[in-house]
């Protein structure tokens, strides 16, 4: 791998002599600017403002504008004799426990490689250190004109080295957290972890960049003359109504893209998509004094002493089932008879009586 800075490491009075390496690439497809009515591609000339040129690159230098517009020439030898340590220097200054550095800081990584056969034991030294403290060490160098930090730290048998941005290039997140105050239940933090669980880890290895494939197959179906491949259906969603039941169904979802099957969701309580039995109990009649039906089967012959009941409830209901014995039903009858017979003669008027006597 090409180096892209030459220097040394200093760790106290001891120099290690390194190469700077980019430990990442850039995989990004990157498009031209083209007309688009013919297609012809559309460049940038650098052009001299005093000649009213175009000028090459060897011809081109680096410059400083001042304040009042006028342009300060700044050579490659200038910035090499910088009064400064780290010009050509990965000056540690510190060395710390790994979680003291905030991801948030994490810039571009670099590979730390030794210089030639004398800086490998010295290189060896400081990486064998590393291991042993479980600490990283913070250092400052410079790079493409400015001084940056850096945290060095050992992966395999590589020293590497990430830049980190200084505190005032972090912003504070204020406004970012949301302003409503909102309550999390402990069930539903329990279903948050175990949708977790369930989803489990991932080998970063497996993971890869879809945009980029499906970029790829466009460009080469447009190149093929072919029509490019249709964009798929959206997911299947819909507005959250319940956070409750979008946990229940993410963690049932999890287990089945696992292959995990349905009856261990049984031992743990199924779910609220589980219909419930429901009996509708009979609805009951507001009859006053109306008897009840007699059952049928077996228990007609226990409630058959029952049938035989007092005269008011014999001549308010008229539904009473005969399952009584002959004798019971004839003094029900003849009981009846008499009170009809009674109830009768008490409603009949004495002038209807008497004319009756004279018709006859």
């Amino acid at each position: 791998m090409r180096s892209i800075w030459n220097g040394a490491i200093s760790f106290g009075l001891v120099s290690i002599p390194i190469k700077l390496v980019n430990a990442t690439e850039n995989h990004t497809i990157s498009f031209r600017q083209i007309h688009t009515e013919d297609g012809g591609r559309i460049r940038y000339r650098k052009v001299c403002e005093l000649e009213d040129r175009e000028v090459s690159q060897g011809e081109i230098g680096k410059g400083y504008e001042d304040a009042d517009g006028s342009i300060i020439p700044i050579t490659d030898e200038d910035l090499a004799h910088l009064p400064l340590p780290t010009a050509r220097t990965i000056d540690i200054v510190a060395f710390v426990p790994a979680d003291r550095i905030d991801p948030l800081r994490l810039e571009h990584s670099y590979y730390l490689a030794a210089s030639g056969a004398p800086a490998a034991k010295p290189y060896t030294l400081l990486r064998e250190a590393l291991k042993r403290s479980k600490r990283v060490a913070v250092a400052k160098f410079a790079l493409r004109g400015r001084e940056r930090l850096g945290m060095l730290r050992v992966v395999d048998d590589v020293i590497v080295m990430h830049g980190l941005l200084w505190p005032d290039e972090i912003r504070a997140p204020q406004g970012v957290a949301p302003e409503t105050d909102v309550t999390v239940r402990d069930k539903e933090l329990d279903l948050a972890d175990a949708l977790m669980d369930t989803l489990g880890e991932v080998d970063l290895e497996d993971l890869h960049d879809e945009y980029r494939e499906a970029l790829e197959e466009v460009i080469a179906a447009k190149a093929a003359g072919e029509a490019p491949p249709e964009t798929p259906g959206p997911a299947p969603g819909g507005k959250v109504l319940d956070l409750m039941a979008a946990l229940e169904n993410s963690v049932r979802a999890a287990k089945r893209s696992r292959g995990e099957e349905a009856g261990e969701e049984a031992a743990d309580g199924g779910g609220r998509e589980t219909e419930a039995e429901v009996r509708h109990l009979p609805r009951r009649k507001s009859t006053r004094g109306a008897p009840k039906k007699a059952a049928a089967g077996k228990e007609s012959g226990s409630r058959a002493a029952k049938s035989a009941s007092p005269a008011k409830k014999t001549a308010s209901g008229g539904r009473k089932t005969a399952a009584g014995s002959a004798s019971g039903t004839k003094a029900g009858q003849s009981k009846k008879t008499a009170s009809s017979a009674g109830t009768a003669a008490k409603k009949t008027p004495a002038k209807k009586t008497a004319a009756r006597k004279r018709t006859a």
